[in-house]
């Protein structure tokens, strides 16, 4: 059984010096087989991704600090990019998961995968209108993971250009006022 690391353990720092790249996505890989933990762990590293790996929805919950016990607390500077997780699991399915990683405020924003070797429409419209970023069919494909991870950086840049177009307003408005005063 996969041991969770609990916020106070996390040695949750700046220095990425051990990893291959400052850049690197963050993600959270959900799976009760062992097998298919490795084989995804294995096609997100090759892609360049970091990656923390739980054999449970509820296990992916307590690494979250979403389990009830502790909330979110010492969470703030976990960046996860990306949860991974399986359909079928024993005690709390994937779709169970992502339901309560949709409720949270902390982490509703983070795009949350399926993956399943059942090709079950009604199952995948579901997921995915529950707030499902993408419904990939097992085995997974280095080409599913990299085009996953192509969008998700596409989309942090443009979040990144968003906020600082915003700054960047914010600042003249604020030069505005004060050339108006006259400071």
């Amino acid at each position: 059984m996969a041991e969770v690391i609990r916020p106070e353990k996390l040695d949750i720092s700046n220095d990425t010096s051990s990893l291959a790249s400052p850049e690197l996505l963050h993600v959270l890989a959900v799976d009760d087989s062992i097998v298919d933990r490795k084989f995804i762990e294995r096609l997100l590293r090759v892609s360049s991704c970091r990656v923390t790996l739980v054999d449970s929805a509820t296990r992916a919950l307590q690494y979250l600090g979403l389990d009830g016990e502790n909330g979110s607390v010492g969470f703030e500077d976990l960046k996860i990019n990306l949860i991974m997780t399986d359909y079928s699991m024993p005690g709390m399915t994937g779709y169970e998961l992502l339901k309560k990683i949709k409720e949270s405020s902390a982490f509703r924003e983070i795009p949350v995968v399926i993956m399943s070797s059942e090709n079950i429409i009604p199952r995948i419209d579901r997921c995915l209108e529950e707030g499902a970023e993408d419904f990939l069919l097992k085995p997974v494909k280095l080409a599913d993971v990299k085009r996953l991870r192509d969008s998700l950086m596409k989309a942090d840049e443009r979040a990144f250009k968003n906020i600082m177009h915003k700054r960047e307003l914010e600042a003249n408005d604020i030069y505005s006022q004060l050339k108006r005063a006259k400071i």
